[in-house]
């Protein structure tokens, strides 16, 4: 009977952790998808392509960042349960007046969403360089075993009129 309940234990572990990274992933940001393009045809289910998608920075008023990022097509892919390539590119850019409704701590994650069903996410953290009056962003994506060191990094200059209010 131990041994039942032992099971019936790490059951319960185990579903609580699937429904805490599914949680995890109902948080993601909402992107607005800018285009796509195709890299290659499937026969069945979308094709292979590129996607661009465009996130307004929610601590920053006036700043988008632009990520492009490719998605697997096919059968998997149409259902979502492709794991796509961990490279990513960003451009982030001053898109009306600058302004901070609230500190900025000196790094945050601003942005996550999930890249496959469970297990990768690609992620867009924000640095401050308060040296240079600048906004650094990183996208980079991470998986629950092991990340991908390949990233992309663009910067956002702020006009030294405004001074990046930073958390204490």
């Amino acid at each position: 009977m131990t041994a039942a309940r032992t099971l019936a234990a790490a059951a319960a572990v185990a579903l609580a952790a699937l429904t805490a990274l599914a949680g995890g992933a109902a948080q993601a940001a909402t992107a607005e998808k800018i285009g796509t393009v195709d890299t290659a045809f499937q026969w069945i289910g979308r094709d292979h392509d590129i996607i661009v998608e465009a996130y307004d920075d929610p601590g920053v008023q006036g700043v988008t960042c632009y990520v492009s990022r490719a998605r697997i097509g096919g059968i998997k892919g149409t259902l979502g349960l492709a794991e796509d390539r961990a490279e990513a590119s960003i451009a982030c850019r001053q898109v009306g007046p600058i302004s901070f409704p609230e500190p900025l701590k000196k790094q945050e994650e601003v942005f996550s969403e999930r890249m496959s069903i469970l297990f990768k996410r690609l992620r867009i953290v924000r640095m401050v360089d308060p040296a240079r009056n600048t906004l650094v962003y990183l996208t980079y994506s991470d998986k629950l075993i092991d990340g991908s060191p390949q990233n992309s990094v663009t910067a956002v200059p702020v006009d030294r009129a405004t001074a990046i209010p930073l958390r204490k």
